[in-house]
Formats: C-alpha cells, structure tokens, sequence
C-alpha cells in the first residue's frame, strides 16, 4: 500500500471535523486519535500534528478555546 501524505491525513482531518460540527466540538487528540484509528501504523503523532497544523494554517479550520482547546 503506498504510503500516507501528510496532505492525505489534513484532508481527512477537515472531513471529521465537518462531519461533527454541531454535534460535538473535538480537542486536537481527538482528531489524532481518530486518525491514527483510520489509517493505522501508517501516521504517528507527529505526522498528524504536522497535518492539523497545515489546516489550521491554510484558513480551512480554526482553533477555539473554552475552558480547552478544540478544533
């Protein structure tokens, strides 16, 4: 199987995030967490920090912070 892309795991990154919005804000772990669950030992953490990082970046999601920070 080829390898992941950092830009592989950001896309699926926003894609979870717009699929919960209004139903459950999530913290960054949660989104590493749900990433690691779907492509396995092909991301770590740092792979997934890098991705959310380029997201958060390029204007597609923001951080918010209430009591935590969420995605």
């Amino acid at each position: 199987m080829a390898e992941v892309t950092v830009e592989e795991v950001a896309d699926a990154m926003y894609d979870l995030v717009v699929s919960m919005k209004g139903k459950r804000d999530l913290k960054p772990m949660d989104v590493t967490k749900a990433m690691i669950e779907k492509f396995g030992d092909e991301v770590d953490k740092r792979m997934c920090k890098k991705a959310l990082r380029s997201v958060i970046d390029s204007g597609r999601l923001t951080y918010k912070y209430a009591g935590g920070s969420y995605v």
